[in-house]
């Protein structure tokens, strides 16, 4: 058994089924991102917030889509469960994508001039 009660292999096969929905997962979120805007010379880094922030607001927005889907019963329970997974990974990519922006800007305005 493993953390919790939740077999490691489980949350293995959950994570990888995850790999497959959506644009925008803990993994391949940068990469997705920088593989868009390698195609521009110059790419800022506010390109790729703006492009990782877009792909992250349609994966939730299809999370609950399927969500909605599902409760009139036009959506298969596997598809609900990896579109729901998807949206989870994605915010709590996002989380903690702020949570370091956040932590950086207080050490800049901890440095001394």
């Amino acid at each position: 058994m493993g953390i919790n009660g939740i077999s490691s292999n489980l949350a293995a096969g959950a994570y990888q089924n995850a790999q497959g929905v959506g644009t925008a997962n803990s993994s391949g979120f940068a990469n997705n991102v920088i593989s868009q805007n390698d195609a521009a010379d110059s790419v800022s880094f506010a390109d790729i917030l703006q492009n990782g922030v877009e792909q992250s607001i349609d994966t939730l927005r299809a999370g609950e889509r399927t969500a909605a889907q599902a409760v009139t019963g036009e959506a298969e329970l596997l598809d609900v469960v990896q579109s729901v997974t998807a949206a989870e990974v994605t915010l709590q990519t996002v989380v903690s994508v702020r949570d370091r922006m956040i932590s950086a800007y207080q050490e800049i305005l901890r440095m001394q001039i």
